[in-house]
C-alpha cells in the first residue's frame, strides 16, 4: 500500500457527505446485516466481534478472524468509524483490512415512519475501492425485519463494482433475548473462488441493567466490513459479538438546566403528580395522547411539542430502568422498569426540560401551547 493510497483513503473518508442508532441493542440486528444503526450524538461506539474456525483432525487447529469497530456519535443520526480485521481472507496481500465508513440514519420507526432507513459510505483498503449500502428495517410485533442493498468494490479487477442484496430478521424471546439469522448474496458470485451466499445465526443476549449486548453466532462470513459480511465461503466460523457505547457525557457531561425565564411572571408549573408506571394515560383535556419510547439510552423525540391538555407517555424499551423527571421538579416518573410505561398530562403551557435520573446525559423538553384548547 504506497503513502498515496491511504492518503487518497484518508481523504475519501473525511470528505463523505455523512461526516457533515441511538446506539442499538444486538436484539434489534442479526450479525451480517446491521440496518446501518448509528451510536448516538456524543457517544463512542467500541464492538467486538470474534470469529474463529477449527481444521478437522488431527491437527484441529483454531484460526481467529476478529474484527474490532470504533466510532463516534454525531448530530443528526450521522455516524463515522472503521472497521479493522486482524485476519481477512479479502485479498491475500492485505490481511489487516481496513474500512473506514460514514453511516446517517435519517428515518426512523421510533419518530413516526413506517420504517427504518439507514445508509453507509466507507473505503475499503484491502479491496482499494469505495462501498456503499442501503438499509429497510420494520418491527412486526415481537420481529423486526430488515433488507439491504450493497454497491461493492471489486477486489479483483480494479475499477469495477459488485452488487450483494439480503435480508434477515431478529426475533425477541422475550426483554432480554432474541434469535436473529440473515443471508446475502452477490448477483455475480464467482464458482472458482468458492463464493457462497452469506449466512448467519446467532443468540442474542442483551445484559440486564446495561447498556451493554452479546451476540452468539455461527456463519460461513469472515469479516465485519462490508466486504466480509457479503460473501460467504465453504468454512462455517463460530464466536461472539460483545458491544459497548461509552458515553461522553457521562464523564464530562451532566444534567442540563432549564433557560432562565425572560418573562416577569413564569407560567405556574403543573402539580408534581407521579403515576406509577404501566399506569394508563391520565384523562386529557384535548383527547390528544402521544406516545414515545426510551430505546439505546435515549429519548427519541428529544423535543416534543404539544397544546396543553396532552398527555405524553413514555415507554422504557431499554435494558435498563430510566426516569423521565423535570428540571423545575414539576413531574417526576420514578424509575420506569424495563418494558413498563409511564404517562402524564401537562394541563399548564409552560416549557419543561427533562432528563433521566440514573442517566442524566439523557434530556429532552416538552413545549406545551395555547393551541388545541
Amino acid at each position: 500500500m504506497t503513502l498515496r493510497k491511504i492518503v487518497c483513503a484518508a481523504v475519501v473518508t473525511t470528505a463523505l457527505p455523512l461526516t457533515a442508532a441511538g446506539a442499538q441493542s444486538l436484539l434489534d440486528r442479526p450479525p451480517n446485516v446491521s440496518g446501518d444503526w448509528v451510536a448516538n450524538s456524543g457517544t463512542i461506539q467500541f464492538n467486538f466481534l470474534h470469529r474463529f474456525s477449527v481444521s478437522d483432525a488431527p491437527v484441529r487447529k483454531v484460526s481467529n478472524f476478529p474484527t474490532f469497530l470504533m466510532g463516534v456519535g454525531l448530530p443528526g443520526r450521522f455516524m463515522v468509524g472503521v472497521n479493522y480485521a486482524t485476519n481477512s481472507t479479502l485479498a491475500p496481500k492485505f490481511p489487516n483490512e481496513w474500512e473506514f465508513f460514514g453511516r446517517f440514519q435519517p428515518v426512523l420507526e421510533d419518530l413516526g415512519a413506517p420504517v427504518d432507513i439507514g445508509g453507509q459510505i466507507g473505503y475499503n483498503v484491502a479491496s482499494e475501492g469505495v462501498d456503499g449500502e442501503v438499509s429497510l428495517a420494520k418491527r412486526v410485533g415481537p420481529a423486526r425485519l430488515l433488507a439491504v442493498a450493497r454497491v461493492l468494490a471489486d477486489p479483483y479487477d480494479e475499477g469495477q463494482v459488485r452488487f450483494a442484496a439480503g435480508g434477515g430478521a431478529t426475533v425477541r424471546l422475550g426483554r432480554f433475548v432474541a434469535i436473529a439469522g440473515d443471508v446475502t448474496t452477490l448477483s455475480d458470485r464467482t464458482p472458482d473462488r468458492d463464493e457462497r451466499p452469506a449466512w448467519s445465526a446467532g443468540l442474542h443476549i442483551a445484559l440486564p441493567n446495561t447498556p451493554h449486548t452479546l451476540s452468539i453466532q455461527a456463519t460461513n462470513g469472515n469479516t465485519a466490513t462490508l466486504q466480509g459480511l457479503s460473501v460467504g465461503g465453504t468454512e462455517i466460523r463460530y464466536g461472539f459479538e460483545f458491544t459497548v457505547p461509552i458515553t461522553l457525557a457521562r464523564f464530562f457531561g451532566g444534567r442540563r438546566r432549564s433557560p432562565p425565564s425572560t418573562s416577569m411572571t413564569p407560567p405556574t408549573p403543573v402539580a408534581p403528580t407521579v403515576p406509577a408506571a404501566d399506569s394508563a394515560p391520565m384523562p386529557s383535556r384535548t383527547g390528544l395522547v402521544i406516545n414515545t419510547v426510551i430505546r439505546g439510552m435515549r429519548f427519541p423525540r428529544d423535543r416534543i411539542e404539544i397544546p396543553v391538555g396532552t398527555t405524553i407517555t413514555w415507554e422504557n424499551k431499554d435494558p435498563l430502568p430510566h426516569t423521565v423527571t423535570a428540571n423545575s421538579g414539576a413531574f417526576d416518573s420514578g424509575i420506569i422498569p424495563p418494558g413498563a410505561k409511564w404517562s402524564f398530562t401537562f394541563t399548564t403551557v409552560g416549557t419543561y426540560d427533562f432528563f433521566c435520573t440514573p442517566h442524566p446525559f439523557m434530556t429532552g423538553v416538552v413545549v406545551v401551547t395555547e393551541g388545541g384548547q
